[in-house]
């Protein structure tokens, strides 16, 4: 959500800057995650000023061009314009030598002094599109003015320079969705008053356009309140306005359609605007229509409507707008509009969320009524917005304030015990600070006595509904900073067998991943089922679909992590990134369909997947650039495999319809995961033209695996030893079998096996494969003599001829 910094200051006085004002909401409860600079005027013209041409004669060597001199403030400076239009005498907007101009169409450039066919030119005589002003570029800008010369040009046009604080939003903090709801925080915090805009002067003028209002379902619109205007005039919104909505990232439509907008993120409450004229029979009802009944929105797109759907209808029964949601295409505002019926209306949170998620439809209206808006602001935000219009757009207030309200929402009573309170919060907070601290959150404590006290809730507090939530509350204002830790809160102990804990487990392999290079990705759980069918993929069980889909693309959980780690891939190849070794810890969704004919188990599991594909290192001139391959995510699965203390697994050649080849990672019975090259045909789908590997390993059976002890063993006192050996063996043996073999015929002189070269050619047999072996052998109690080491030598060489009809090449 964004707020307006200067935008907000009209609510209360803040003296403190935009970054200050950042960290007093974030303590708060309201986390500012950025704050970024705004202008009306990209550049801001800073660095361009008002001046005054003094002089203009002809360049002495080119036609078209000027030369002039200008007067800025105390200077006087020589300038080569090549406007037709420029003349002595004129006020003119000048970029000065090192500012940088910003037009309206294309890039950003910095004026300097230099010589233009040889005279001197010490600056820019600017046109409206050269500095971002608007589209002409006829002339010159000529200014009628009697500002002093040298007035800074942002000064004269008031360009307006804010800053935007990018707040994120929790689903429980309705309240603050708005600039007020903002500052209510601020003055809780500050202890400083509000200041709300004034309504006043809000009065009928006539009541010749009456519309009347029937509520037909309470339950989905407890509150509902208009009023008309007449002889309004629909155009541009004044400059203020629209660069009000433009810091918050909304496009100006015109001056009735901005006021709506703005009050809506002035105050938290939608409105919506409709052309009186076309309600026809003058009367509004607000009810839901059958299933199936046609509906054309403001998008020009015909909606099939559901039954739970609230809609705003005419006295025909006839659809006019999506209540809380979308208005209709007949009866929006237009040019044209000289009438109006403004809605201000309470929805009931779980009707305006259904029929969202229903038409996929989510907009700043929907967003405030899901979450829960304030029933006892409906009048005052109509108020506002009717006082607006008027100045804004002209015409009158043409009938009363109508307020269906049959059932009055009350404020929530909640009993708190002070007890609770230092308990929760670990902190004896003073009573009085307490109650200081609820009246600046508008909370009235209305009873009070030596154990606790009652507090009265105003109802747009959606979120206090229960002492904890009081607390809570009461915690956030006095500041999670001003807790202090005791000696006790943080103590962590030493112990024979430390509690294995899944978290941090996982932040360990991450770590690692990160030391090696890998950047961790987070993707939706949700993907395309397209992914699987085109190509008839199956997975354990079957797929589990959404029943409110938010799209196809979206529409079922996923059964593996590649499509969805594809996608990353895609995405970042796509933008030049090629190079990619990305993990994610996420989860795997499936429906077991063999416990009943009618009882559908829903199963979950969750797993850490790896992508490698691009160049293994950048390009550089120590080292030649290769393409990355499998034995290069082979290496990384064998380090998290050691991490998690599994060792004595097992590799099988893996036949998956996922992979043009790999391996399954196997400890005994159980799978820990498999590896291998991603199917051409799949990443195809995706747009990528490289290679690329991928591992997927069940985090579940590397949890269990992993020792959390911290092990400290002794260096050893005698050397290692190594020994290599060149073998040549038929082409389907694989290292995991020659590893398997080594450790069967020596495992108490053995340490370690390597291979470190592989060799395929026409210098031996077809069929066959030469490997180039590396043993490290060490004994911890002594020595090792040549004898001994050419004993266990010969009974590997051995091994190998009798049970792999290996040649040893000597």
């Amino acid at each position: 959500m964004k707020i307006s910094y200067q935008w907000l200051k009209q609510y209360i006085n803040i003296p403190e800057t935009a970054e200050e004002i950042g960290h007093v909401l974030t303590s708060t409860g309201l986390e500012v995650e950025s704050v970024e600079p705004f202008e009306t005027v990209k550049g801001g013209l800073k660095g361009l000023v008002i001046g005054e041409v003094l002089t203009c004669t002809k360049h002495p060597n080119a036609d078209k061009l000027s030369v002039t001199t200008v007067q800025v403030g105390d200077r006087v400076l020589p300038i080569v314009c090549g406007a037709s239009n420029v003349a002595a005498g004129q006020k003119v907007v000048v970029a000065l030598p090192g500012s940088t101009v910003h037009p309206t169409q294309g890039e950003p450039f910095t004026i300097k002094a230099t010589k233009i066919r040889g005279e001197i030119s010490e600056g820019m005589i600017c046109a409206e599109d050269e500095i971002g002003l608007g589209e002409s570029h006829a002339g010159i800008l000529v200014l009628t003015t009697d500002v002093p010369n040298g007035t800074e040009a942002a000064q004269y046009f008031n360009i307006d320079t804010d800053y935007i604080l990018e707040i994120g939003l929790t689903p429980n903090r309705a309240d603050a969705a708005s600039h007020i709801g903002v500052a209510r925080d601020i003055k809780a915090a500050r202890k400083r008053p509000l200041i709300m805009p004034a309504v006043e002067k809000f009065k009928s003028d006539s009541t010749e356009l009456k519309i009347s209002v029937v509520v037909e379902n309470t339950e989905a619109c407890p509150r509902y309140s208009g009023v008309t205007l007449s002889g309004v005039t629909v155009k541009e919104s004044p400059d203020w306005l629209k660069n009000r909505l433009k810091s918050i990232g909304l496009t100006p439509i015109n001056n009735i359609v901005d006021i709506t907008n703005y009050v809506l993120h002035e105050t938290g409450q939608p409105l919506h605007a409709f052309d009186a004229d076309e309600i026809a029979g003058k009367k509004i009802i607000v009810k839901t229509l059958a299933a199936g009944t046609k509906f054309k929105t403001l998008d020009d797109k015909e909606r099939t409507l559901a039954a739970h759907d609230l809609m705003i209808c005419n006295a025909s029964e006839e659809p006019m707008c999506i209540a809380g949601v979308f208005g209709g295409i007949k009866s929006g505002i237009t040019s044209k509009t000289k009438n109006l019926f403004l809605e201000s209306a309470c929805f009931s949170a779980d009707y305006v969320r259904k029929t969202g998620m229903y038409h996929q439809l989510k907009t700043d209206a929907s967003f405030r009524f899901e979450r829960g808006t304030d029933p006892n602001q409906t009048v005052y935000a109509l108020k506002r917005a009717a006082l607006l219009i008027k100045e804004l757009a002209g015409g009158s207030i043409s009938s009363e304030v109508v307020d269906v309200y049959p059932v009055k929402i009350e404020n929530r009573l909640v009993d708190v015990k002070d007890k609770n309170i230092n308990r929760l919060i670990g902190k004896a907070i003073p009573r009085e600070e307490v109650f200081n601290i609820l009246e600046g959150l508008e909370i009235d404590v209305i009873r009070k006595d030596e154990n606790g006290f009652t507090v009265s809730v105003p109802p747009y507090r959606v979120d206090v509904i229960q002492e904890a939530d009081v607390v809570e509350e009461i915690l956030r204002i006095y500041g999670f900073n001003n807790i202090e830790l005791t000696e006790i809160a943080g103590t962590d102990y030493l112990a024979e067998f430390p509690e294995k804990d899944i978290n941090k487990f996982k932040r360990t392999l991450g770590v690692q991943l990160v030391n090696n290079g890998f950047y961790e990705i987070l993707t939706n759980s949700l993907t395309n089922s397209a992914y699987q069918q085109k190509h008839s993929l199956t997975f354990n069980g079957s797929v589990v679909e959404m029943l409110n889909k938010l799209s196809e693309e979206q529409g079922i959980l996923r059964q593996t992590m590649l499509f969805t780690g594809l996608e990353v891939c895609g995405y970042n190849i796509n933008r030049k990134q090629k190079d990619l070794k990305l993990y994610e810890f996420g989860k795997i969704y499936w429906k077991d369909d063999t416990d009943t004919e009618t009882k559908k188990s829903y199963l979950e599991e969750e797993r850490l997947a790896l992508y490698v594909t691009g160049n293994f290192e950048t390009e550089n001139w120590q080292n030649k650039s290769r393409s990355v391959n499998y034995f290069d995510l082979a290496q990384h699965v064998v380090q998290l495999l050691e991490k998690s203390s599994i060792s004595n697994f097992k590799q099988e050649t893996l036949r998956d319809p996922l992979f043009d080849y790999g391996m399954r990672i196997m400890k005994g019975t159980k799978e820990i995961g498999k590896l291998g090259k991603v199917k051409t045909a799949l990443i195809k789908d995706f747009g990528i033209k490289q290679e690329v590997f991928y591992a997927d390993l069940s985090v579940a059976l590397l949890f269990k695996s992993a020792n959390p002890k911290f092990v400290v063993q002794e260096v050893p006192r005698f050397p290692e030893v190594r020994r290599d050996l060149s073998l040549v063996l038929d082409k389907q043996v694989t290292f995991d079998e020659i590893r398997a073999l080594v450790v069967n015929t020596e495992k108490k002189l053995i340490r370690e096996i390597i291979a470190f070269d592989v060799y395929e050619g026409d210098k031996i047999p077809q069929g066959k494969k030469a490997y180039a072996l590396g043993f490290t052998l060490l004994d911890e109690n002594k020595t090792l003599t040549d004898e001994e080491i050419d004993k266990v030598m010969t009974r590997l060489m051995s091994a190998f001829e009798g049970k792999m009809g290996a040649v040893i090449r000597k």
